[in-house]
C-alpha cells in the first residue's frame, strides 16, 4: 500500500518548482523625445553654444554601446547631473559651418529597462558667419604683451571686436571679487571681466588690503573670468604726509618733478610703482595677462574751448598738461618692461569731447602714441543709445588702428539716469568692445544686470574659452 503511493506523492510535489512560477511581465516603458535645446535647421552662435541638451520623457541613460556623432565625429555624452531624463552633448563648432548630430537607436535607453530604447534622433543645424570687424584696420598684435597668456587675450578680444560686448563690472575699491560675485548670485550670470584697482597700493600690505597677495585674481581667474586692472594713483598731499589723493588743487605734489632725480615726488613715484610691478610680476609667473589702464580720464576739463579756473585736468597726472602727461605715460610704459612685465594689454581712456564738441575740442593731443596704446577708452554715465553711437563713432574715427572700449559706465549719480542697456546702444550701432559698470552710487541696479547679462549680444564669463 506504502509503495503504491510513493508516485502519488512524488506526483503531488510542491512550491519549490521554477516551473510553476507566475510570470511576472517587465513593465512597458516608452521612451520619447520631450525637448531639445537646438531646433531643427536652427542657425546658432558657434562661440557661446557648447553643448546640446536632450530631454526625454522617462529616466535615461547613455547605452554602454553609445555611438554618437557629430558630422561623422564622435562625440562624448553625459547624463545630464542636473535631470534624471536629460543627456547633454557638448560640441566644438566652427562659425559659417552646417551641421548633422546623430544619435543611433539604442544609444540612449531607459534608466528602469535597458531593451527600452530611444528612437534614433538626427539634428540638423548650422552656425552663424563670423562677423566682419567694425574697421579692417585694427593692428594684430599687441604692442608691449609677448606671454602666452596675454597674446591668447588680446587675441580673443579682437575676435570679438564688433560681433559681441564683453561685460565687465568694477571691483568695490579693494582686491576683491564682492560685486562680481553679488551680480552672479543676482542675475545667475557674472559678467565676463572684472576689474581691479591699485587704488589702495601705498597702504599695502596692510591687515585691510594686501595686494601681494594674488588669490582674488587666481580664483576669478580659475573661474573662467578675464581681468582688467587699473590704478587711481595716489600721491601725498604734502612731502612726508600719509594723507593721500588723486586730485591736484589737494596735492602739493608737482607733476613735473617726477622726471628729476632726487625729488620727493620722483622717489614716490618710482617707490609706487615698484609695488605695482612686484604685484605684476607674480600675475605673470602666474600665467595670468590682463588689460591695464593707467592715468586714466588725463585731459578733465582742459581742452574746454572757452578756458577758465576750473578747466583743468581732475587727476594729477594730467594738471601739467599734454606733453607732461605722455611722458608719464611713456616712463612707465617702458619701465614695465625693462622690469620684465610682458602680460597687460594697454589701454588709454580719452574724454573725446568731454560729451560735447560745441565747447570741448578733442583730446587727441593727449594720447601716448600707437606705439604705446593698444586699446583705446571712453567712460560715459547715464548716456542713452544715441550718445553712445555718436561717442563711440567719433572715437573709433580718430583711431581706426585701435579697439574701442566703454572703459567705464554705469548710473549718473547726479540725475539717477541708467546708462543705456547693451541691446540698446548695440544694436544701435555702438560696438564697444567692452563695458565696465562702476560700483556703488553709480552701480546699475539688479533688473538692469538681468536684461544686460542676458542679452544675446553681450559675453558672459561662462562664455569665456579657457586662454591659459
Amino acid at each position: 500500500m506504502m509503495v503504491a503511493l510513493l508516485p502519488l506523492l512524488w506526483g503531488c510535489g510542491g512550491d519549490d518548482d521554477p516551473a510553476d512560477d507566475p510570470v511576472v511581465p517587465t513593465p512597458s516603458v516608452n521612451v520619447s523625445m520631450r525637448s531639445q535645446s537646438i531646433a531643427e535647421g536652427a542657425e546658432v552662435d558657434a562661440p557661446s553654444t557648447t553643448q546640446l541638451a536632450l530631454t526625454y520623457s522617462v529616466s535615461v541613460k547613455l547605452s554602454a554601446s553609445a555611438s554618437i556623432t557629430l558630422n561623422g565625429a564622435p562625440v562624448n555624452a553625459t547624463r545630464n547631473p542636473n535631470d534624471v531624463t536629460g543627456i547633454l552633448i557638448p560640441l566644438t563648432l566652427e562659425e559659417g559651418t552646417s551641421y548633422t548630430l546623430i544619435v543611433p537607436e539604442g544609444a540612449v535607453v531607459a534608466s528602469s529597462n535597458a531593451s527600452a530604447t530611444a528612437p534614433a534622433f538626427t539634428l540638423n543645424f548650422k552656425t552663424k558667419e563670423k562677423a566682419q570687424s567694425v574697421t579692417p584696420n585694427i593692428v594684430t598684435t599687441p604692442v608691449a604683451a609677448t606671454t602666452d597668456a596675454a597674446k591668447k587675450l588680446y587675441a580673443y578680444l579682437l575676435e570679438q571686436y564688433g560681433r559681441k560686448v564683453i561685460s565687465s563690472v568694477m571691483a568695490n575699491v579693494n582686491w576683491n571679487n564682492e560685486e562680481a560675485e553679488r551680480i552672479g548670485k543676482a542675475v545667475g550670470k557674472y559678467p565676463a571681466m572684472n576689474c581691479y584697482d591699485f587704488i589702495h597700493i601705498c597702504f599695502s600690505p596692510a591687515n585691510w588690503i594686501d595686494y601681494t597677495k594674488i588669490d582674488p585674481v587666481q580664483q576669478w581667474v580659475k573661474a573662467g573670468g578675464l581681468v582688467q586692472l587699473m590704478w587711481h594713483f595716489n600721491v601725498p598731499k604734502t612731502q612726508g604726509s600719509t594723507d593721500v589723493t588723486c586730485t591736484p588743487s589737494e596735492t602739493t605734489f608737482n607733476t613735473a618733478n617726477v622726471f628729476t632725480d632726487g625729488t620727493w615726488e620722483n622717489k614716490w613715484f618710482y617707490e609706487q610703482m615698484d609695488k605695482v610691478v612686484a604685484t605684476m610680476l607674480k600675475l605673470q609667473q602666474a600665467g595670468i595677462a590682463a588689460t591695464w589702464r593707467p592715468f586714466h580720464e588725463a585731459a578733465g576739463n582742459a581742452t574746454h574751448k572757452k578756458q577758465a579756473g576750473w578747466t583743468k585736468s581732475w587727476f594729477w597726472w594730467g594738471y601739467d598738461g599734454a606733453e607732461t602727461y605722455k611722458k608719464l605715460w611713456r616712463t612707465m610704459f617702458d619701465y614695465f618692461k625693462q622690469k620684465g612685465i610682458n602680460n597687460l594689454i594697454w589701454v588709454w581712456t580719452t574724454q573725446n569731447y568731454n560729451g560735447d564738441a560745441s565747447q570741448y575740442n578733442q583730446d587727441s593731443d593727449w594720447y601716448p602714441g600707437d606705439e604705446y596704446v593698444d586699446i583705446v577708452a571712453r567712460d560715459l554715465y547715464g548716456y542713452n543709445a544715441d550718445r553712445n553711437l555718436q561717442e563711440f563713432n567719433e572715437i573709433q574715427a580718430t583711431y581706426p588702428s585701435k579697439m574701442v572700449i566703454l572703459g567705464e559706465c554705469g548710473k549718473d549719480a547726479n540725475t539717477n539716469t541708467s546708462s543705456a542697456l547693451p541691446a540698446d546702444f548695440w544694436r544701435k550701432g555702438a560696438k564697444w568692445g567692452q563695458f565696465m559698470v562702476w560700483y556703488g552710487a553709480n552701480m546699475e541696479d539688479d533688473k538692469w544686470w538681468q536684461e544686460a547679462l542676458n542679452c544675446e549680444d553681450v559675453i558672459t564669463r561662462d562664455q569665456v574659452p579657457s586662454l591659459q
